[in-house]
């Protein structure tokens, strides 16, 4: 457990950073990085305050008492890694979110949003899912099957993102202007490292959900290779299938699709990894990155400026992998429950859409009133002359690359930081 909590730590610092980075504009890459660094900062302190006790406190429908466990007291220390493995999920959870707004969001805004965010939906929405009490609400009342968090992470983090990108607006110059990535190498090296990173997000699940220590060793031994294969054949099949739809429907095969069909394979496998065989962990592998190469493009149809496509990724990666637990799981899963495909009938797949239809709801009404207020108050966009200029300058007061011959230190950072006095070449 300690290992997958340092490997899905990282799937934030550094993998999601340099994924989300080198697909931002150069003059936005700092800017995109340090969203998940600070994201990592504030949700993890308040993580370990409030948010353990809201999501495993104790009962409740929506969330358990935040004071029961204040600060962890009552935790003994040995228990603290099962704290600090949930605490990660929080933290990639909220930083997903900001590649949907890339370029433009206010970084005050930001990092005002991400705390309010995590109180107000995240934490919540983890006890509905995680705590599998009687009284929690998707995984006790309502049955559906989440393993790793399609509904919590993904769904919820992809919902959030289409609601900020409704309310920011577009980017200047968006859809004329070609915003490409600015460096590829870094986006396939975060996809790599996230790929890597996944391994402790899903297999760490199963240790956690099933408490190892009192199980039968045997089980214990058969769900984690399970999930760890599952894992790796569903995000195989995930490329080739982004692959083979980007091909037909724009003739090229990418580094990009390739890096994104890696994600779109993992969201989907997230909340399937323990409840389905290996062929069914490949045809979820398949679908989503077909679906997902697809949904992308939606965003110019629809008219929402989804920068970095985590609408067309996590909730439409994270709905796939949800609904389609209803069809492909076997009793021989940690879940024990057959689904359609084997015989099951349609509970199970009822259970999974009302599961994702929760998670929406909730996840889309409480983060437009959260988003609404800061707009209404310091303001979610950047004024249009920094984000034309470039937001790493205008909120960071540096620029990622030096391009300018006689500058030292990060670029244009230097004629901000610098004393007027200082000249060129100095």
């Amino acid at each position: 457990m300690l290992i997958a909590t340092a490997l899905v730590l990282m799937m934030t610092v550094p993998a999601l950073a340099l994924f989300y980075g080198g697909m931002s504009r150069s003059k936005s890459v700092l800017n995109m990085m340090m969203m998940s660094y600070i994201a990592a900062a504030i949700v993890g302190i308040l993580y370990v305050a409030v948010g353990w006790s809201m999501g495993f406190g104790g009962e409740g429908t929506f969330f358990a008492n935040p004071f029961e466990l204040f600060w962890l007291d009552g935790v003994t220390t040995d228990g603290y890694i099962f704290v600090m493995f949930q605490m990660t999920f929080a933290i990639i959870t909220c930083a997903l979110i900001s590649g949907a707004v890339e370029g433009r969001m206010k970084f005050a805004a930001w990092v005002t949003f991400v705390p309010i965010w995590a109180l107000v939906v995240y934490f919540p929405l983890a006890h509905m899912v995680f705590s599998c009490t009687d009284d929690s609400l998707i995984c006790g009342r309502i049955g559906a099957q989440d393993y790793a968090g399609g509904t919590a992470v993904h769904i919820n983090a992809g919902v959030a993102a289409l609601v900020l990108v409704l309310l920011l607006g577009k980017r200047v110059g968006w859809p004329r202007d070609k915003m490409r990535p600015h460096n590829l190498t870094l986006t396939m090296l975060g996809a790599g490292l996230l790929w890597f990173g996944w391994y402790g997000f899903n297999v760490g699940s199963i240790v956690f959900g099933g408490e190892s220590e009192e199980a039968d060793m045997a089980q214990f031994l058969s769900e984690t290779g399970r999930t760890f294969a599952n894992t790796t054949l569903a995000t195989m099949a995930a490329i080739l299938g982004w692959l083979v739809v980007e091909r037909v429907l724009h003739k090229k095969a990418t580094s990009l699709g390739a890096a994104s069909g890696i994600v779109a394979g993992l969201v989907a496998i997230t909340p399937a990894a323990g409840a389905v065989d290996i062929e069914g962990a490949v045809a979820i592998g398949a679908i989503a990155g077909a679906v997902c190469a697809w949904a992308v493009g939606l965003k110019f149809k629809a008219g929402f400026d989804d920068s970095l496509d985590v609408v067309g990724v996590h909730l439409v990666g994270g709905i796939v992998g949800t609904v389609l637990i209803g069809v492909f799981s076997t009793s021989d899963g940690a879940g024990g429950v057959d689904g359609l495909l084997y015989g099951g009938g349609v509970d199970s797949l009822v259970d999974q859409v009302l599961g994702v239809l929760v998670a929406v709801a909730y996840s889309g009404v409480l983060t437009a009133v959260i988003a609404l207020a800061i707009k209404y108050t310091i303001g979610l966009r950047l004024a249009e002359e920094d984000e034309v200029g470039g937001i790493d300058l205008a909120a960071h007061g540096e620029s990622a690359y030096d391009l300018h011959t006689g500058v030292g230190g990060s670029g244009n950072a230097t004629s901000v930081l610098a004393p007027k006095t200082q000249k060129e070449g100095v």
